[in-house]
């Protein structure tokens, strides 16, 4: 087995990977950021054991396991995640509701709840796509260059995590909790898609227009919001002729 092939393996899995493990990261950050660090990384942490005692335990087998259905419970989950998101962010830069309410404070547990299982679900479902990843470029006895590709790959974006987080923290709450329910609703729709083997253009690329799309449409929501809840005194004065 030639040099030059092992390379391509381990560049193969890597840049594979690196697309996976981004999309999980993000995630994690952006409920960490807004949800909690500690519930975040408890299900993260979960995600990660449970993979490696899957693989383990089945290995090739893995192969087999039909990953639509649970991309798509995924998906329609981090939708109805995003979306409940959004809306309370929208609602609080509309003026509608106060930045820090009763019952968002009352509602801390749930949400700690919440981040776990998210941050739980996004890093079980892209991990199974790392792991199908290095079994599908380590064939043929490669296994090993493969894996260790992936392992570079995840590396590499984790100490992009432990970078970005501190200057996540100085971002505005409510503008994390908008770009949190952008983000959630984005992936949601698009683990949907591909749960329904829907051909999305430019693959992984999409998630870039979708969350365009959301951005776009959330901002709207905080204009129109705005004008809505704009006291009469504030309005331009009427003209005389």
């Amino acid at each position: 087995m030639s040099w030059a092939h092992v390379g391509t393996v381990i560049a193969a899995a890597f840049l594979a990977s690196l697309v996976e493990f981004v999309e999980a990261l993000t995630i994690v950050l952006a409920v960490g950021t807004t949800r909690g660090w500690r519930p975040a990384l408890i299900g993260a942490g979960a995600g990660v054991l449970f993979l490696t005692v899957l693989t383990l335990a089945l290995g090739p087998a893995l192969q087999r396991i039909p990953l639509g259905p649970f991309q798509l419970l995924v998906g329609v989950l981090l939708v109805l995640f995003g979306m409940r998101w959004l809306r309370k962010a929208i609602l609080r830069a509309g003026g509608v509701i106060a930045l820090h309410d009763e019952a968002a404070i009352y509602a801390t547990q749930t949400a700690a709840r919440i981040s776990m299982v998210t941050s739980f679900k996004a890093v079980t479902l892209e991990g199974l796509e790392v792991v199908f990843i290095v079994i599908a470029t380590g064939a043929r006895g490669l296994l090993a260059p493969a894996a260790l590709g992936a392992a570079l790959a995840g590396a590499l974006v984790v100490l992009a995590g432990v970078g970005l987080r501190r200057p996540l923290a100085r971002v505005p709450e409510n503008a994390l909790k908008f770009g949190v329910g952008v983000l959630l609703s984005a992936f949601g729709v698009f683990w949907v898609g591909e749960g329904l083997a829907y051909p999305w253009p430019g693959q992984d690329l999409a998630i870039l227009g979708l969350v365009g799309g959301f951005s776009a449409t959330g901002l709207l929501g905080v204009a129109v919001t705005r004008r809505s809840t704009r006291p009469a005194w504030a309005a331009p004065p009427a003209r005389t002729r």
